[in-house]
């Protein structure tokens, strides 16, 4: 195993040039290695899971989900405040920020940044309660996409970019998140449903987050500064494959929903009205007949 990971980290030195020395040593990132297991791990459990559940029953998990959003929601929450305070602190340029100006800041981003980074691993249980509540059709093709490359992409981030220009995205992403996981954690309580009315809102605020992380990370490329212009390049391209995801999600859950009970009231309505014509109808010959009779 030692040898394996001295043979990948060689690579990507190559690759990707040297790594930021401010983060050597810290849990995880040393190596490539356990990262990418967890997510072979991840793809084997959502690949396994359901036909391991398939004739069993589903897991009611209601009082761990409470606990589960309830930790993640103040987990975004901080993440959220020291992003802001930290990027305050060291004076970030919104429009191109390197990872070397922001003096003990960039420190502060670091740290917050591996929360963000280790956060993706811890949710990876989305998608594990979805398996054993059997709720299969939430396991869709975004968001096993969007849960098997964020915890990689971040391991790469930590190690060559961890500050600077990379706050922006994870900034915006921790605010939804405060929103998403409050919502999930408030759901899983059957008395609190009738009064969540943000749902929808969220798929949008997504949506604009992705589109405010392009520009944002398009003000690098146009004025560049000392961050490395390969991960914007990288940046926008992502951002793009969420937007078309996450808009085909929205179109495929509130659009096409709304334009089918559109279609269920005018058929109902139909009904109605041929069940009134078809009863005058029969009511009209019921009257032709008796006629002839009596004729």
């Amino acid at each position: 195993m030692e040898l394996m990971d001295k043979t990948i980290n060689s690579y990507f030195d190559v690759w990707l040039g040297p790594r930021d020395p401010r983060v050597k040593g810290w849990l995880l990132l040393e190596n490539y290695t356990p990262t990418f297991i967890f997510s072979v791990l991840y793809l084997l459990i959502v690949w396994l899971g359901p036909k391991y559940m398939r004739n069993k029953q589903p897991f009611s998990c209601r009082g761990i989900l409470v606990i589960y959003n309830l930790g993640l929601t103040l987990l975004s929450l901080y993440m959220f405040y020291e992003l802001v305070t930290g990027v305050l602190e060291g004076g970030y340029n919104f429009f191109c920020q390197d990872t070397h100006s922001g003096g003990e800041a960039d420190m502060k981003i670091i740290r917050v940044l591996w929360w963000y980074y280790f956060s993706k691993l811890i949710e990876f249980m989305d998608t594990f309660f979805f398996i054993l509540r059997k709720n299969n059709h939430q396991i869709t093709v975004l968001h096993v996409y969007h849960h098997a490359t964020m915890l990689n992409i971040w391991w790469f981030v930590m190690n060559w970019v961890p500050c600077g220009h990379s706050y922006f995205g994870a900034t915006l992403n921790s605010f939804i998140h405060v929103l998403m996981y409050s919502y999930y954690g408030l759901s899983a309580i059957p008395a609190m449903r009738p009064y969540l009315w943000w749902k929808k809102y969220i798929t949008q605020g997504q949506l604009i987050q992705f589109v405010l992380t392009i520009f944002q990370t398009s003000c690098g490329v146009v004025w560049p500064c000392a961050f490395p212009q390969g991960w914007l390049y990288f940046q926008i391209s992502y951002m793009i494959s969420l937007i078309i995801l996450f808009t085909n999600f929205y179109i495929q859950t509130y659009n096409k929903k709304a334009s089918s009970r559109r279609k269920e009231y005018q058929n109902g309505s139909t009904a109605i009205a041929n069940g009134h014509t078809n009863s005058f109808s029969s009511l009209e010959n019921n009257v032709k007949q008796r006629k002839q009779r009596k004729d």
